[in-house]
This record gives C-alpha cells, structure tokens and sequence, in this order.
C-alpha cells in the first residue's frame, strides 16, 4: 500500500512526489490525462521571477530557481525581468523593492533611461523600472519530466488516464476511487491546479480554486534582432518577452469569468494590442501568427495566492497558484514532503497561505499579479 498519493503530474505535484519519495515514502501518483504536464503547466509562458510582493511568494521563487539553475533538463535561461512602474504604483513598487532586498534576492531599480537598454518604450506615466537578473524561463516540460523520472528511480509509481473519481476518509486512511480500481493511503496530495475546486468536490468540500482562461500571442519571427526580457507594464499588464526570433506577448482579461471556457479568445487580441501599442509602439510592424499563439488555465484562488499545507487530517493542498505554479513548484514541492514527514513545514512558514485563512475572512494582498 502506498503511504502518500498524490492526484495531479503536472510540475507542483511531480515536484512533490519526487521530494516524497526522497523522504522515503511510498508513493502513488494519479493523472487523469495520458502523459504529464498536460495542463498549466505545458500551457505556461514559462516565466519565473522573485519580484513579488509577500515574502512568502518571493522565497518560493527564489529557492525554485536556485534549484532549477542545478537541473539541466529546466533549460533556465536568466533573460530578467522588467517591471516599468507607473508613477500612481511608485510608493507600492519601492516596499515591494524593500522587501526583496531585505530577504536577499536581487533586483535592481532602474532610472527610465536604464531601462531602455533593456527594451524600446515610451515613458509617459511612468516613475522607474526594476530589473530581476536571476528572473527568467524555464522549460516547464523537461522539469517535470526530470521530476517524475527521479520519483520513479526513487520507486513512485505513476499511473497515467487514472482520475480521482471520489475520496473518503476512514480508519486513518484515504480511499480513493478511479475508474480502475481503489486505492489507499494514510496521505493524500491535491496538486490538481485549475481542476482543484472539482475535485474538492469529489471529496466532499469546498476548496476555492478556480480555472480562468488566459491567452498567449506569439507573433510571426519578428525582422529585427531582439532579446527582449520577459516585460511587464504595470500599468496595464500587457507583458512580453522574446522566444527565438518571435515574441510572446499578453495581457490578463480582468473581466473573464471563472469557468472552464475553451480555445483562443480571439476578441481579447484587441484590448491586448491596444494596451501593447500604447506602450511599445515598434510592435505595429510585428505580424501576429495565430498558429504559434495559445490558452491554458490559471488556477486562481480568492486572494490570488495558493493554498498550501493540510487542510484535514492526511489530506494535503497544493494548488491556485494563480499563475505561479511554475515558478514556485520545486521549493513547494520540499514543503509539501516536510509537512508530511514532520508535520508541518520546516524550510519556510507557510502559514500565510494555509486554507484557514479563506475561512477567517484573510485575504492576502500580492501586489505583483500579472
């Protein structure tokens, strides 16, 4: 019998089972699709950064990427990120610096001209920019095949096309039920991303985790040499970054319902050149190729932070990353083993983002969604 299962191999819940399994845990992994990162996380852009705002948030990335820097398979590649601040976001942006240089990571503020190396863009309404050079992309596939292959070496065992139908708990044991078989274990791990709130309620509970639909333009190879940083105006929150001699480019919907909506939403590339042009005029000669350009989920919780840690005896949450999952997974996937083996997590505080917190009316406020 399996001693922890966890539901999901996308790269927060492959992070986990190699970490469980490293632990020396017997461990069972349950995907509902035929292979691995098949949901957020094969849809993901790709960024990871330690420009948050909550400490928490900031630490979850940097030791993610110190980690992803040591695995070849993660293809990390330090391209930076660059927030241009507006002149209203000024105050917030500098204690959202503070913060960073007081646990330790770098970034840097820029005069506007500085930041103009970086990448051509009118000033208008903006105060200054910071620049993250550890900031970046990873190859969110080849971690996650890193990691399942390293729990399996470990002795996990992945079973793919197997969902979670239905959870109990009695005994001191989860029974769970897949359209195969039964199984059972005194831990279960929900790493199920923009699924989580369905399969809460499978298990017969209420976890506020939602799916939104996001786009991600991609324009035809561009005719001019670029190596743009993965950049963000926060004043709009159109963002781009290079990829080859093409550029991805995208901007949030803020008035997407939540829902499992599928396929590209075509009527959003308006809004979203809109605010592009506005700021970075040079992309009017870009062609967009709608053929390179894609949609995947963010699993967005109330606060727009993920829920971590028990939420009931032997049952773990990891999820609602709100597009974070990539960026934060390796060190979540070394607390989710702490709070199994130990009973809490060791190497961070994660009570900030534990479940309580919905419960008590605590939302936290993360200044750096993008």
């Amino acid at each position: 019998m399996p001693e922890a299962l966890v539901v999901g191999a996308g790269i927060v819940g492959s992070a986990c089972a190699y970490r469980l399994a490293e632990a020396g845990l017997r461990v069972l992994v349950l995907e509902k699709e035929a292979t691995f990162a098949q949901g957020s996380t094969g849809k993901s852009a790709a960024g990871v950064r330690v420009q948050f705002s909550e400490p928490l948030n900031i630490l979850l990335s940097y030791h993610s990427i110190l980690e992803y820097q040591k695995i070849p398979e993660a293809g990390y590649r330090a391209i930076g990120y660059l927030f241009l601040v507006p002149q209203g976001l000024a105050g917030v942006q500098e204690e959202a610096l503070a913060t960073q240089r007081a646990l330790g990571v770098p970034v840097a503020k820029l005069s506007l001209a500085e930041a103009q190396a970086h990448v051509p863009f009118r000033e208008e309404g903006l105060a200054y920019a910071t620049f993250g050079p550890m900031d970046g992309v990873i190859d969110p596939h080849g971690v996650t095949a890193y990691y399942l292959r390293e729990a399996r070496r470990l002795g996990a065992e992945v079973r793919f096309s197997e969902p979670l139908l239905s959870a109990r708990r009695g005994k001191g044991v989860w029974r769970v039920r897949t359209p195969k078989g039964e199984w059972e274990a005194p831990f279960l791990l929900l790493c199920t991303g923009a699924w989580t709130g369905e399969v809460g309620r499978r298990l017969g509970m209420h976890l506020p985790v939602y799916p939104v639909r996001r786009m991600v333009f991609a324009t035809a190879p561009a005719p001019f040499p670029h190596a743009f940083p993965l950049t963000i105006d926060l004043a709009t929150g159109f963002y781009l970054r290079s990829e080859g001699p093409r550029l991805l480019l995208g901007r949030s919907n803020p008035a997407e319902p939540p829902g499992f909506r599928e396929g590209m939403d075509w009527e959003w590339l308006g809004p979203t050149l809109e605010a592009g042009l506005s700021r970075f005029p040079f992309l009017e000669g870009l062609a967009l190729d709608r053929r390179a350009s894609w949609w995947g989920y963010y699993e967005v919780t109330p606060d727009q932070n993920p829920i971590l840690g028990f939420v009931e005896e032997g049952l773990l949450v990891a999820a609602g990353f709100s597009g974070h999952g990539v960026q934060q997974a390796a060190m979540v996937g070394r607390l989710m083993a702490e709070e199994v083996v130990h009973g809490q997590a060791q190497s961070l505080d994660i009570r900030p983002f534990r479940l309580d917190r919905f419960r008590e009316g605590r939302f936290l406020k993360e200044q750096g969604i993008v």
